[in-house]
């Protein structure tokens, strides 16, 4: 990022002012997500604080049906696509970015007209400090109570 590391990092020297982590939709994808969102927190607050630190939102779904397509980034999408299609469309789950060809990425991920990129904001840094602390910290029993308090209202871990 050209602005240094530790106590030589200087949010003045960045080289970028736009930062995009593009990972798979899938649950792989939001862990690694997650993992990078915790460095940035940790290391970095300022580059989310001033607003530089975005994330991709690849799509979950192709559903096609002969020259018509429409990419999918949930569940719900995808049934809006299948009713807007209607019967014999194709529905293909991306595996993930490495999956698409070169235009499908682009046209999903990378184009600056048709891509969705999700600034990343802390509005509560103490509330979002605890749950890193929770999910990523070193004490596995309070990730482990915090998962099963929470396990029953996960519906789809790929969305």
């Amino acid at each position: 990022m050209g602005a240094g590391i530790g106590d030589n990092f200087n949010i003045e020297k960045m080289r970028y002012h736009r930062i995009v982590s593009m990972t798979d939709a899938d649950v792989d994808g939001s862990h690694i997500r997650t993992l990078l969102l915790t460095f940035f927190f940790r290391h970095f607050p300022e580059v989310i604080d001033r607003g530089y630190l975005y994330m991709a939102q690849p799509p979950l779904y192709k559903v096609s049906k002969g020259k018509q397509v429409v990419w999918c980034r949930s569940e719900a999408d995808r049934e809006r696509a299948l009713k807007q299609l209607g019967k014999n469309a194709e529905v293909q789950r991306m595996k993930g970015l490495g999956e698409m060809n070169a235009n499908e990425l682009w046209d999903t991920t990378m184009n600056p007209e048709t891509r969705v990129l999700l600034r990343v904001q802390v509005d509560d840094a103490a509330a979002a400090n605890e749950i890193f602390e929770k999910l990523m910290g070193p004490e596995v029993e309070p990730r482990k109570k915090f998962i099963q308090a929470h396990a029953k209202s996960v519906r789809n871990l790929d969305i």
